[in-house]
């Protein structure tokens, strides 16, 4: 009796597995990664997505000129005239803009003079343009820097796509949040040699192939939506060498929430020299080839 009994849990135990599995219809699931691929390509080619970027200029102390002529302290690339916008003044993290006589700088669409600017950093970061060139000022580390856009920068008429794995069901995965008391802060390392400090409310434990995996998230807190960035055997190879990023929603009551690696993608250094993108540390190093999400073919 005993026997039969544990053959009633087992087969209803199976049956209950294979109705969850199948509550996830292929056909309807690869159309929302399809979907989610064209918005991803939307947002990546729109006039001031990251294949706009231009340029990176870092600042030094005091004076810094910029324009299209060479006797700038810092060139944009592509007009020629007029030579000299302005000045952009850097003092004990105080920065200000001077715009040179005739230059039509616009900031929130109105001509200005001069300007209090304000960084990345706080938050909302002061844009500034002239004709298809919009520009700000970004912080990283103790350092300030100027990013530049091109609306009509070539690279968005000439970018030719993005290469993909197979859409697989089996890289959408169920995983338990496993929180951190208190949430911990950790360090990132970047590509341009800076280290940013993430909150990490917690890491998500889940399974494949039988292997039991770990991945450090970083939020606020657990009930946002939280992002990693990760490594695996592909990077390098097949994938972008510093890692790919992912987003998974917060979890449930449980606990529990879904790693979708179908939806793992290349950081903004993949398709541009001008980001300044962090790096996958190396407790996020999963011993596993991730055959899903974003390729990388090494030219962008």
């Amino acid at each position: 009796m005993r026997d039969l009994s544990i053959l009633i849990v087992f087969v209803f135990g199976l049956l209950f597995s294979c109705n969850r599995k199948a509550r996830v219809d292929y056909a309807q699931y690869k159309q929302q990664i399809l979907q989610w691929r064209q918005h991803r390509l939307q947002r990546l080619t729109r006039p001031d997505g990251w294949l706009s970027l231009a340029g990176l200029f870092w600042l030094h102390e005091g004076n810094n000129t910029f324009g299209f002529g060479k006797q700038n302290d810092i060139q944009f690339p592509g007009e020629k005239s007029p030579g000299r916008l302005g000045t952009i003044i850097l003092q004990n993290g105080q920065i200000r803009l001077e715009t040179a006589p005739g230059a039509k700088i616009r900031i929130n669409d109105k001509s200005v003079k001069t300007a209090e600017l304000h960084s990345d950093a706080d938050s909302k970061p002061t844009i500034m343009s002239y004709k298809s060139y919009l520009w700000y000022v970004i912080k990283r580390g103790d350092r300030y820097a100027i990013r530049l856009k091109n609306t009509e920068n070539p690279d968005i008429k000439n970018f030719k796509g993005i290469a993909y794995f197979p859409i697989d069901l089996k890289w959408r995965i169920r995983a338990k949040f496993v929180p951190y008391k208190p949430v911990k802060k950790v360090p990132i390392p970047t590509e341009i040699g800076t280290v940013e400090m993430q909150n990490t409310p917690g890491y998500l434990e889940f399974k494949v192939d039988g292997k039991v995996l770990h991945l450090n998230f970083y939020a606020e807190n657990p009930s946002d939506t939280m992002w990693t960035i990760f490594a695996d055997e592909t990077s390098g190879r097949e994938t972008y060498g510093a890692g790919r990023f992912l987003e998974v929603p917060p979890p449930d009551g449980a606990g529990m929430t879904v790693i979708d690696f179908n939806k793992a993608y290349n950081p903004p250094c993949a398709f541009t020299d001008f980001a300044t993108c962090p790096m996958a540390p190396k407790e996020n190093f999963l011993p596993i080839r991730v055959t899903a999400g974003e390729k990388y073919g090494g030219d962008h």
